[in-house]
């Protein structure tokens, strides 16, 4: 059961280059496991999935997932959690949407839009080719490329089908019902391991 007093916070993970040795199909389980350890209480966890690199061409397939978890403190603590995890891992940034051991984004918390409607519409609306060179110097909540990255709807589905993006007004499961067929063809969930 979800507390009043914490907000809903959907987390996507993805990696596609080992860490410490271990191949994503470990290292990404295993910093799920590392997010629920640090924030406790309430969670979800999706399957795994292997999904294409993004964008196309740029490494080998990415394992994605997803964690719903409860947070009662501000968006840049919970953010600055995740990347504390990513370095756990090894990730270090040079290039933006580059092959890496460990991948943590916020993708929502609450009903939180942030830093305000317009900034995160100005992000939401930018050209793909642009939205590749440019980082944001601050925190834009829900992610404001969501609804195109069929490799992190489909993970959230799992967790948070019915959450509801409070910029859109457009759930998860919307979201993805819209994503072409073929992109969502090339989205296969990791085969579970004999015990």
């Amino acid at each position: 059961m979800y507390s009043r007093d914490a907000r809903v916070s959907l987390i996507a993970l993805g990696a596609n280059l080992p860490s410490g040795g271990m191949p994503p199909e470990i290292s990404v389980p295993r910093a799920m496991g590392r997010l629920v350890e640090k924030v406790g209480g309430p969670h979800q966890m999706s399957r795994l999935f292997h999904t294409p690199a993004f964008p196309p061409g740029s490494g080998p397939r990415f394992v994605n997932a997803a964690v719903r978890i409860e947070w009662r403190g501000k968006a840049g603590e919970l953010l600055s959690l995740l990347h504390d995890i990513e370095e756990e891992f090894g990730r270090t940034r040079a290039h933006r949407w580059e092959a890496r051991v460990m991948d943590l984004d916020l993708i929502g918390l609450g009903n939180a839009i942030l830093p305000d409607a317009a900034t995160r519409a100005n992000w939401a609306n930018l050209p793909p080719e642009r939205a590749a060179q440019v980082v944001p110097d601050q925190l834009i909540l829900p992610h404001p490329r969501l609804a195109e990255r069929g490799f992190v709807l489909v993970p959230l589905a799992d967790v948070a089908p019915e959450w509801m993006d409070p910029a859109t007004g457009l759930t998860v499961a919307q979201m993805l019902a819209a994503r072409p067929d073929a992109e969502l063809a090339e989205i296969h969930p990791v085969p579970v391991a004999a015990e």
